[in-house]
């Protein structure tokens, strides 16, 4: 079992790392900016990382390792072009703070998920619905644009996406035992991991970052 986590965590680094190497070199680079934001490149990059977290939670235990970690990295890089707004608006210096921050958060709600006896599979259908009503919400204030409406929206995702680490690292724990080739479980556990570790650094980072003047 220790083998599997670690090896899931070993791909969720990876992940992160190809993201946030893409995002910064794209942000360095003024006509790969250009390129992306300003066009309808922008919107079809956003439909494909859409397609990829579908295609990818509904196929993902048909496929075969290789498939699987191709995948991942494609979604992480995909995912990397538009985290280099993050790179543009935000000081490097706060990105880095708030990364590390995110971090420590990230592994103690992990080190919960692990250590627990609780079945957080209970919460699982809770949390499902606290994020189905975050989009929505998040897709409103998009025409409201109300800055206390998208603090209260960020300090909620943030509860919503701790419960979500939790639950996910047990799956895996859990997952370990079911008899699923291990690289698949594996890449899926770190798939999972990846987006909630994403989702609290960018909400922690609306909350707390420097931006750029």
């Amino acid at each position: 079992m220790n083998q599997l986590i670690s090896k899931t965590f070993l791909w969720m680094f990876v992940g992160l790392l190809v993201t946030f190497l893409t995002g910064y070199v794209v942000s360095i680079n003024e006509n790969m900016l250009v390129s992306i934001f300003g066009g309808p490149i922008f919107w079809l990059i956003i439909i494909l990382e859409f397609a990829l977290v579908i295609f990818f939670s509904a196929r993902v235990h048909k496929m075969k390792p290789t498939t699987a970690k191709i995948c991942f990295l494609l979604y992480s890089f995909v995912s990397g072009l538009t985290f280099s707004s993050v790179f543009v608006g935000f000081e490097i210096g706060s990105v880095m703070y708030v990364f590390l921050i995110a971090a420590v958060v990230f592994a103690i709600f992990g080190a919960i998920g692990f250590l627990t006896n609780i079945d957080l599979n209970r919460i699982s259908t809770f949390l499902l619905m606290g994020l189905l009503a975050l989009i929505i919400c998040s897709i409103v204030n998009i025409f409201l644009g109300n800055s206390t409406f998208d603090l209260i929206i960020s300090i909620i995702a943030l509860l919503i996406f701790f419960g979500f680490t939790a639950y996910d690292i047990q799956k895996v724990r859990i997952l370990s035992n079911s008899g699923m080739d291990n690289d698949v479980v594996a890449i899926n556990g770190a798939f999972e991991l990846y987006l909630d570790f994403i989702n609290i650094f960018l909400h922690l980072l609306s909350i707390i970052g420097n931006s750029r003047d």
